[in-house]
């Protein structure tokens, strides 16, 4: 992985995009697994995540949960987004419009996720997606080929998925009745989880803004209470 900053950015709107900072709009209702808070210095989802792998039973709370609610917990149109991947693996990056349908966007990202571990040190997390390709008639997310940029570094291409894989279908249904949190989830086999290790994940409500047909931001909304909001985002964006 590239370990010089923004000179690697090869496109002026994409830099300008990593640049802006959007502050996201508070929603009116907290769901974490169906619950929310309203205490203060509550930590954000990022911190949540460094704390793996302390958060092992993440996985009972999702299967729980999974099995009990089958109407969508959010009461507002916010989209979800879903991080997760085993440890000495890829990441995965699902897009969802509602947690209890199919993803509208599927990608493995080119990095491991142990490097997303290392890049939220900072709490603030930037991931941008860049693509050249124009599609006839193809809405942004339906594209398939994508420059991935993580912190203003570019790291490689992905190509986003037609169908899930076993595993990331797993995923999704485990994680059905949760519409935020981070935990640890049980693989599919015990062989996957002694090469790859845990099966780790992070899931928020996010907020889409679409700039135009050729580009689409999303913000994480930050659970009320927290102390100090955290930043999450992720760029699309086609190249003209």
């Amino acid at each position: 992985m590239p370990s010089t900053h923004s000179k690697h950015m090869e496109s002026p709107t994409l830099f300008s995009l990593l640049r802006h900072t959007t502050t996201p709009k508070k929603s009116s209702k907290s769901n974490c697994g169906g619950g929310g808070s309203k205490g203060k210095g509550g930590g954000g989802l990022l911190r949540m995540f460094k704390l793996l792998p302390m958060l092992t039973t993440g996985c009972k709370m999702a299967a729980l949960l999974g099995s009990l609610h089958r109407k969508p917990l959010l009461t507002d149109r916010a989209t979800t987004v879903t991080l997760f991947g085993y440890r000495k693996a890829r990441l995965c990056l699902a897009i969802q419009e509602d947690p209890h349908r199919p993803p509208v966007f599927v990608v493995e990202l080119p990095m491991l996720t142990t490097a997303l571990h290392r890049e939220m040190a900072s709490d603030m997390l930037r991931i941008a997606l860049e693509t050249e390709t124009r599609s006839h008639k193809k809405r942004l997310l339906e594209e398939y080929v994508w420059a991935v940029y993580c912190n203003g570094r570019k790291v490689g291409y992905s190509i986003r998925r037609k169908d899930m894989s076993e595993d990331e279908a797993h995923v999704m249904q485990l994680l059905r009745g949760v519409s935020m949190g981070a935990g640890v989830l049980p693989s599919l086999s015990d062989k996957e989880y002694a090469a790859d290790g845990e099966l780790t994940y992070i899931r928020a409500r996010f907020e889409r803004v679409v700039g135009s047909k050729d580009s689409e931001s999303f913000y994480m909304i930050n659970p009320e209470g927290a102390s100090s909001p955290q930043e999450l985002s992720i760029f699309f964006l086609r190249l003209r």
